[in-house]
This record gives structure tokens, sequence and C-alpha cells, in this order.
């Protein structure tokens, strides 16, 4: 990949003799091939995606045939949460060409599953692929920790006095995420304003069409087709407006509180040196930098299986080309593994992982010593 503009090439150790790698990817293949399966999605999957797929059609359809407000507040809010559901089982999968073989119908697939929650593929997946998986964590590298007015993510980064209470207002933080990619960064990248848009595939007249278009189809879809079809019922257009900004900021609060939190739980950060080397591979890189999570009690494991495994993200980190189905077979391997090569796996309940992040946030809302 091109490096970031004004920086020099970020390079990790080589890890091509690495005995851990080669004892994953051992056990691995063994793992697909013994069980005869392969890495991409499989039937049940697919069935999971078209039960959301179908659940998200029928709150749309209840909230538009709805003749009370509350009826249609509670079953428009519900379908944007779902929605967002299907993207998280689907859509970051195929970003990662890890749903189908074939790569158009992942492309397919991503744009429809967008249209609901209004981010832009294109870039999104720029974002998170090509950026935050390459360089997580590394600062001016990793676009999902640069530097913005409301968190300070790193000990690399200045600090302001608001800061002291980021651990208290980082959920309202989260619940703007989605809202603020949708109608500020998106559009900050389309306009060339961030290290995104020079490595889109869509540049020119294409990239404006297909932004645009996609963007519109979002607003139809969401915003433009309930206004026309609810006022009949007696429902504003404020109130379908106050309706999407809810189920936006709901979607992205429970999006972002699940799954930012491994990047920041006891792990470290980075900062180049002037030659863009960094002291460790790409493997050990990815034990710094995340961790993983599961659901306690057992009886709540169910919840892992509808976020897309996204809760086992060190193991995302380490397979993104493999489907989530694979990840808690991934893990126990990582697990086993990892202890004999000296690196740390560490899998966290729920609850640890927001101690770890309240202390994380805390720890980067005090100014720095020589301040």
């Amino acid at each position: 990949m091109t490096p970031l503009p004004s920086l020099p090439p970020l390079r990790f150790q080589p890890a091509r003799d690495s005995a851990f790698r080669r004892a994953l990817r051992e056990r691995t293949d063994a793992y697909l091939a013994g069980a005869g399966k392969h890495r991409f999605g499989d039937v049940r999957m697919h069935a999971k995606a078209l039960f959301l797929a179908v659940l998200t059609l029928l709150l749309y359809a209840l909230a538009l045939n709805s003749g009370s407000t509350l009826g249609f507040v509670a079953s428009y809010v519900a379908c944007l949460v779902v929605a967002m559901a299907l993207a998280m089982n689907t859509l970051h999968d195929a970003a990662h060409s890890a749903v189908f073989r074939q790569g158009l119908w992942n492309r397919v697939l991503i744009r429809l599953v967008s249209l609901p929650v209004g981010v832009d593929t294109d870039f999104w997946t720029l974002r998170h692929v090509h950026f935050h998986h390459t360089y997580a964590n590394v600062e001016g590298y990793d676009l999902d920790t640069q530097p913005n007015p409301f968190l300070r993510q790193t000990p690399y980064q200045s600090w302001a006095p608001h800061y002291r209470y980021q651990y208290l207002y980082w959920p309202v933080v989260a619940a703007l995420s989605l809202p603020y990619l949708n109608w500020y960064g998106d559009w900050l990248d389309r306009f060339g304003k961030t290290p995104v848009a020079a490595h889109s595939r869509l540049q020119g007249w294409r990239g404006w069409l297909s932004f645009l278009g996609w963007k519109l189809g979002h607003v139809v879809l969401v915003l433009a087709l309930p206004m026309w079809v609810l006022q009949q019922h007696g429902i504003g257009w404020g109130v379908v407006l106050g309706a999407y900004l809810l189920g936006q900021m709901l979607a992205s609060c429970a999006l972002v509180a699940l799954i930012l939190g491994t990047h920041w739980a006891e792990v470290v950060f980075f900062q180049p040196g002037a030659d863009g080397t960094l002291p460790h591979d790409w493997y050990q890189h990815t034990f710094y930098t995340a961790c993983d999570w599961t659901p306690k009690p057992r009886a709540l494991r169910w919840l892992g299986y509808w976020l897309g495994g996204l809760n086992l993200h060190l193991t995302h980190h380490l397979f993104p080309t493999w489907n989530h189905r694979h990840y808690p077979a991934l893990a126990r391997i990582i697990a086993e593994l990892a202890p004999q090569h000296g690196l740390a796996y560490r899998e966290l309940g729920y609850g640890q992982l927001h101690a770890s992040q309240q202390k994380f946030l805390r720890a980067m809302g005090q100014p720095p010593a020589h301040s």
C-alpha cells in the first residue's frame, strides 16, 4: 500500500521466519482440512444474514404502516439497530472478502447492506481494511485513533483540560460516531481532506457519481420515503428525523461500546522512528494492540454470535480474511499456541473490558508529565 502523505513507509520486522506464524499456519490449515471447511461463509451464516435482512425489512414495513407516533418510533429505531447488526454480520466480513468466494458478490453485498446504515463503503473499507488493520494503534497511520477534539486516544497526542472528563462523556462520542461519519467524515474523504481519498479506486466523476448516488439512496430510503408516507398518518417530518437520529445513535453506541475497547484495554501504542520502522513483526504487533473478549456467564455467549464475532477482535485481526463463523475455533488455537511462543493472549470478560477501557480513558485524560 502507498504510504500516507508526508509520512515515511512504515515497516514491521519480517515475519517469514516467525515460529509462531508457522505453527499457526499449520494448525489452522489442519483445522480447515480436518473439518472439510473453507474460510468463507456457509449456509448457516447466510441463513443468519437472511434472517436479519428479512427482520430489517419487516420492521421498516411496520414503521411505514404505523398509525401512531410511538409505534412508528419503536419499529423504525429497531429497524436501524437491526440494520446495524446485519452490517456487523455481513458488511464487515464482505469488506475483507470473507462472505463469498466471488469478489463481485462481496461488493454487491456491501453496497446493499450499507444503504440503511449510510456510510460510504468505498471509503470505509479503505479506512478499516487498509489503514486500521495494517497499522493498528500506530500514531499517524491508524486513522481510527487520529487526533480529534473529543477524545485523546494515545499518549502521543496533545492534551486539553476537557479530556479529564472523557471517561464520563465517551458514550456520547460513541453514539455520535455513525452520524458524524455519515454526514461529515465521508464528505471530508470525498473532498480529499483526509489520506483516504487518494487510495480510492473511484476517482474523478466516477467517484462522485458513486458517492452521491448511494448517499441519495440512503436519504430516500430512510428519510424521504418515510416522511412522504407517514404524513398521511399525521406523523410529521420532525418525528421521522428525530427517530432517524435516535436509531443511528443507538446503533452507533452499541457498536462502538462493544468493539472500541478491544484496542484500548491494556494495549500499547506506537510512534515509529524517523526511518518508519517498528521493532517487532506484524504478528507480535497484533498481540500488543488488541484483545478478545467473551460474554460471561456462558449463558450470554449468544451475544458474540449476533455481534458477528467482532468481540473476538484479536482473532479477527490475525485472520481478517476468514469468516467470523471460524473465530471461536481460531481463538482456541491462538490461546494454545501464543504462550508457547512468548505471546500474551488476552481473553477478557466484558466487565473486565469495560474496566480497562475506563482506566485507559482516565489515564489518557491526565495531562502529560512534562506539561
